[in-house]
This record gives C-alpha cells, sequence and structure tokens, in this order.
C-alpha cells in the first residue's frame, strides 16, 4: 500500500477549485503548504495527526458532515490515523 493519500480534482473555475482527498490507515497527505484560504468538509470522519514544518503535532478528529476553514499560508502533513478508510473534500477559494 503506498503512504501517499489520493487526491481528486472534482472541479475547477476562476474561484474555486474542490478536491477529494481519501486516505487508508497510516496514508498522508505530504508536506504541502495551502496557497489559498480553505473549507474542509469531512465525508467519513475519523482521527488524523496533522505534522507542522516546526515538527508539532496536532491530533484532530474530523466529524463527518461538520466542515472547518483555514486561511492560506498553513504548511503542514496530514495523516489518517485511524482505522479503515476517510476521506473529506477540501475546497480552494481563488480569490
Amino acid at each position: 500500500m503506498s503512504q501517499q493519500a489520493t487526491c481528486e480534482l472534482l472541479s475547477e473555475d476562476s474561484r474555486t477549485k474542490v478536491w477529494r482527498w481519501t486516505f487508508e490507515s497510516g496514508q498522508a497527505t505530504g508536506m504541502h503548504t495551502h496557497e489559498y484560504d480553505y473549507i474542509a468538509v469531512p465525508i467519513t470522519g475519523g482521527q488524523f495527526t496533522a505534522t507542522f514544518e516546526s515538527g508539532e503535532s496536532l491530533d484532530v478528529q474530523q466529524q463527518a458532515g461538520v466542515p472547518y476553514q483555514r486561511e492560506a499560508g498553513v504548511r503542514h502533513n496530514v495523516t489518517f490515523v485511524g482505522a479503515g478508510q476517510a476521506a473529506f473534500v477540501e475546497i480552494e477559494f481563488l480569490n
């Protein structure tokens, strides 16, 4: 099994990009920087760990259907540490 989560571009226009992230237990996004403000909408919920460039980490319990938002500039790696599968949709605001 790959340690890289699956990321699929679902929609794109001049204002937004919509991505679907799908994880198996232990898979991660890889370290990345968010260039735009975004909202994430968990599909399944699940337990994740966000690890920041500084080495600091944060445990995150996503709840299915409960969105959260972040501002541009966040740099982290997100790992699904729960069992089974997890997925969320991420909406980036391009302007």
